[in-house]
């Protein structure tokens, strides 16, 4: 049956009449006349051309009847065939375009889209069933960069275009306008630039669109407006600034509105619908007409201005209304009541205030009541005044937290608080409350943090806080509360937070407090708390603050305090305690902060404080210590105030203490009369057989050397290569083998006679430090040997030729891996590569002799990898040899690359091995954020470390490498095992060199981190 439709196919093509589609009916159509069905039994007559057996040519018409009604459909799907095919093909020439213009830095494309394959089964591809065609692309997370490029526009029947979380950057195209079609558009977390363009108008189908977090500039388009079906618009975090157009009132259909972190000015004054309010009281347009339909509305952190209108609560569509960190004065509206959808609320962080001074002035409150629904309510930082009644207990079970933190507020809490069944997180913090925390707080059974911080509250911590089981934070700090702190909080084993600092509690620690063995910072500072600290303080075992300070604490402080490795601070200030600062305090290897001034503490300084390498703070004044002061590592940086007002303690004279005296001189000469006697000769004796057994083999040595025009290197383990042999092996230095050039030379790709591929070195002579390099390189080289360092095979030397000849590295630099097209590394392999140089400088610095070598130009360029991805650290060129000691230092008038160096080496030409920390740290910032610290974006002030830094409060999101985090499984073991390597690489980075870590250090938190990386990934899978 197939054949036959074919056959007639063929025919009627040949005669060049035309196929045409009636009613799902094919027909053959001569240019004279055409069939008629007939209607007895359905079948139809074809025109089929006659044969012309003179000339075997098809001439005139012959009506024929088919008698199969199925070879209808047979021609029908056909032609439907012949049209697919060339629709697909437009597609797929679309989608190959595509491919070859973006980067794929995980070859997501590379593997999967491929015309072996049918384009329907591409990976991120979705196509429509009717009429075989692209309809839906989606690129989320699959680690593309570079610019979109237009063939895009080619794909006439997308709807949905979904390229998220990738790394694409540039304008968007003007080619997307053709999209006719598109119904969803999602850019988010990329780095396009450029304004929203105003092409965007004509996809009259269009629906949602998202921009977020971008570098989206200029003003909203008009054109926009247009997009009458449009439902969600998202374009928070951007830089679009101006004002928000009258205009958006146009989208009737919109749901969501995410227009906050931008530098919006305010909303224009309204035109379409003549609003009669003054611009000066007004200047938000009356919402209510304008976006009827919306559900989500958020303007916050942007720079509006202006009265929230009473009318946007006409709105009664709103679920979620943010208008937070703005400019907005005036009232809140008591007509929000309208929002019976309202979930979401937030107005912190404006001028707000209220209506009059009376206790009615938070009526507001009274019509928020009426959301039921709602669950989040933020008024916090708006300077309303007044009290917070009692009706604040008329709220459904929905509400979930409550900000109302920094509002000026005063009197009591009101007793109805306790009415609030479903409240997860209560904060009135930092306001003027005064009277008793209410008992009715205790039946908040879900309440997992409580902030009512720096009030006037007065009377005792209720005991029926401890029913609380819930409870993660306890924050009751800076108030008037007395009396004794409830044993009974030790049975929340849920509390990771208590403060209860600068309050007025007397008696002792209960000592329940000290079995919290989850609990991560508590605050009893500035009370009036006595008795000991016990020794089963080492339950605290994951605690980070323990702040005692300003009590009238005593006794002695228990060895069993060193079992706290997770302390980052600890005050113990202004207290009574005596005795020795236990060894065992440094022991606290996290420890950044050690306050112990103000107390009876008498003896030396612990020496074991020295290992202390995070420790930033310290302060040992007005005590009974003795003894010298601490002067290495962290110590070097401490000032005489860390100091003061000690008994016996001596030291340099910059930190205003006397100097430390020598021993007994009676007893200095005794023992100065027996290392003359009995330990100076054999010492002497023996430093002089070595000599002249040195001086011996030297001799033989030039005996025996071999005079040749190549004073090849003094090792016999390099086998000499001949000039002409290098030559050779470079096929004459042909610059198809040249892999790279750098300051003093060039290194080419080589084949030895047996044909091992290697890399040849040559050093250009004709600069005078290219013979430095080439003697650096060999003095450093020749008595290393470890796994992550490139391996020298031999040398050639002469006066007007200098190579050396390295292992290959087939899988070149991590500059390569980190910057070049089509090349990636995932998060594991970036923290294998990372550790391979840890343990090579670790080996460097303190592994393989006395005399610690600095490599000194540390950067991705002098990382190496092997067939197995095996990180080598290479060229040695301006590397130094110290001598004894990790803490010695040296002066060079070589510099390194710029970004890489130590302060104190590019001030002041200072290196040791700090110096390579520093540059390992650098090294550990670019590997995981991709941005070298040369970028143009690092001028003045700003650099790739405080870049880093500052962004760490954020939690490291915008910084680091977008092809590293997507959301997908393990996001959050990701994130965390990024946020440990940046916390180490500021360590590594610190301004003072003895504030820096050690490689031995840093190498063993690295492998740790990578360790709880693949833990934490294991879990999540």
């Amino acid at each position: 049956m197939v054949k036959k439709a074919l056959v007639y196919l063929n025919r009627a093509g040949k005669t060049g009449h035309r196929v045409v589609f009636v009613s799902c009916q094919l027909r053959v159509v001569s240019n004279l006349s055409r069939p008629k069905p007939d209607p007895f039994n359905n079948r139809v007559k074809i025109l089929r051309p006659k044969p012309d057996t003179e000339n075997n040519q098809m001439s005139g018409l012959n009506l024929d009847w088919v008698k199969d009604a199925n070879v209808e459909h047979l021609l029908l799907f056909a032609n439907l065939a012949m049209t697919t095919l060339n629709n697909l093909t437009t597609d797929q020439s679309a989608l190959l375009a595509f491919k070859a213009h973006v980067v794929d830095y995980r070859s997501v494309l590379a593997n999967n889209w491929s015309i072996s394959h049918p384009i329907c089964s591409w990976v991120g591809i979705s196509c429509d069933s009717r009429h075989q065609r692209v309809k839906a692309l989606n690129l989320s997370g699959m680690g593309l960069g570079g610019t979109i490029p237009p063939h895009l526009g080619n794909l006439s029947f997308l709807m949905s275009l979904d390229v998220t979380l990738n790394n694409f950057y540039g304008h968007l195209p003007n080619e997307l306008g053709k999209l006719g079609r598109l119904k969803f558009i999602s850019f988010n977390f990329n780095k396009l630039s450029g304004s929203i363009p105003t092409w965007i108008g004509v996809l009259s189908k269009l629906q949602m669109m998202s921009l977020r977090n971008n570098n989206i500039t200029g003003p909203i388009p008009n054109s926009l407006f247009n997009l009458s079906k449009l439902e969600m618009l998202q374009a928070s975090f951007n830089v679009i600034d101006g004002n928000i157009p009258s205009g958006i009132g146009n989208l009737s259909n919109l749901f969501d509105l995410d227009l906050r972190h931008n530098n919006l000015q305010e909303w224009q004054n309204c035109r379409s619908y003549s609003c009669k309010t003054p611009p000066h009281l007004h200047k938000i347009i009356a919402i209510s007409h304008s976006l009827p339909n919306t559900e989500y509305l958020t303007l916050s952190i942007n720079n509006l201005i202006g009265t929230i209108p009473n009318s946007i609560t006409n709105a009664s569509k709103l679920i979620g209304l943010d208008l937070g960190s703005n400019s907005f004065s005036g009232h809140i509206p008591n007509t929000f009541g309208n929002l019976r959808h309202l979930n979401v609320l937030s107005v912190a962080g404006n001028n707000l205030t209220t209506e009059s001074s009376s206790a009615d002035q938070w009526s507001f409150l009274s019509s928020l009541t009426n959301c039921r629904k709602l669950s989040y309510l933020v008024l916090a930082s708006n300077p309303l005044g007044g009290i917070l009644p009692p009706l604040i207990g008329n709220f459904s079970a929905s509400l979930q937290s409550f900000y109302a933190s920094d509002c000026k507020l005063g009197g009591s809490i009101p007793k109805e608080i306790g009415n609030l069944r479903g409240l997860i997180l209560l904060t009135l913090d930092f306001n003027d409350l005064d009277g008793t925390i209410p008992t009715s707080v205790g039946t908040l059974q879900r309440l997992q943090g409580l902030s009512l911080e720096e009030n006037n509250l007065e009377g005792s911590i209720p005991y029926d806080l401890c029913h609380l089981e819930l409870m993660y934070g306890i924050r009751l700090n800076g108030n008037k509360l007395s009396g004794h702190i409830p044993p009974c909080l030790a049975s929340l084993t849920s509390l990771r937070e208590l403060r209860l600092g600068s309050n007025k509690l007397t008696s002792s620690i209960p000592s329940s407090l000290w079995s919290l063995e989850y609990i991560l910072e508590i605050n009893l500072s500035s009370n009036s708390l006595n008795d000991s600290l016990p020794s089963n303080v080492q339950k605290l075992k994951v605690l980070r603050v323990l702040d005692l300070s300003r009590n009238q604490l005593s006794g002695n402080i228990p060895s069993t305090i060193g079992a706290l490795v997770d302390l980052e601070t600890l005050s113990l200030a202004s207290n009574q305690f005596q005795g020795p600062i236990p060894e065992s305090v440094g022991s606290l290897i996290s420890l950044e902060s050690l306050d112990l001034s103000g107390n009876n503490f008498s003896g030396k300084i612990p020496k074991s404080l020295e290992t202390l390498s995070h420790l930033k703070q310290f302060n040992v004044s007005h005590n009974r210590l003795e003894g010298e002061i601490l002067v290495k590592r962290s110590f070097k940086n401490f000032s005489a105030e860390s100091f003061f007002g000690n008994y016996a303690l001596c030291g340099p004279p910059k930190l205003r203490v006397p100097l430390c005296k020598q021993g007994n001189s009676k007893r200095t000469k005794k023992v100065a009369l027996i290392v003359l006697k009995y330990i100076l000769p054999p010492i002497v004796s023996s430093v002089l057989i070595v000599i002249t057994i040195i001086m011996y083999k030297r001799c033989r040595n030039r005996s025996t050397k071999h005079l040749d025009h190549e004073d090849f290197l003094p090792l016999a383990k390099w086998r000499r290569t001949p000039y002409l042999d290098i030559q050779r092996a470079t096929d004459k230095f042909n610059e198809c083998n040249l892999l790279g050039t750098g300051s003093f030379g060039s290194v080419y790709k080589g084949t030895i006679s047996d044909g091992t591929n290697v890399a040849i070195k040559i050093f250009n002579l004709q600069f005078e430090r290219a013979f430095r390099s080439f003697d650096s390189e060999c003095e450093v080289l020749r008595n290393v040997r470890h796994r992550n360092l490139i391996k020298i095979l031999s040398s050639c030397s002469n006066p007007d030729f200098k190579a050396l000849v390295l292992e290959f590295m087939p899988n070149g630099s991590l500059e390569k891996w980190l910057y070049s097209h089509n090349y990636f590394l995932d998060i594991l392999e970036r923290l294998n590569i990372m550790i391979d140089v840890g343990s090579a400088l670790e080996y460097l610095h303190h592994g393989h002799s006395s005399a610690p070598i600095i490599h000194c130009d540390l950067k991705p360029t002098n990382i190496l990898l092997d067939e197995n991805m095996v990180a080598h650290v290479s060229d040695f060129g301006i590397s130094k040899l110290l001598g004894e000691g990790e803490d010695s230092e040296t002066q060079t008038m070589t510099m390194a690359t710029i970004g890489y160096m130590a302060p104190e080496y590019g001030s002041e030409g200072i290196v040791s091995t700090k110096c390579d920390v520093y540059s390992y740290g650098v090294l550990l910032m670019e590997t995981f954020t991709r941005k070298r610290p040369t970028d143009e974006m690092f001028t003045g002030e700003m650099s790739l470390r405080r870049w880093v830094k500052e962004s760490l409060s954020h939690g490291l999101i915008e910084v680091v490498d977008a092809n590293l985090v997507r959301e997908e499984q393990a996001f959050s073991a990701k994130m965390d095992c990024i946020l440990s390597i940046m916390d180490l690489a500021l360590d590594c980075c610190m301004e003072s060199p003895d504030m820096r870590i050690n490689m031995t250090d840093a190498a063993a938190k690295l492998k740790k981190i990578k360790v709880k990386f693949l833990d934490d990934a294991a879990a999540t899978n």
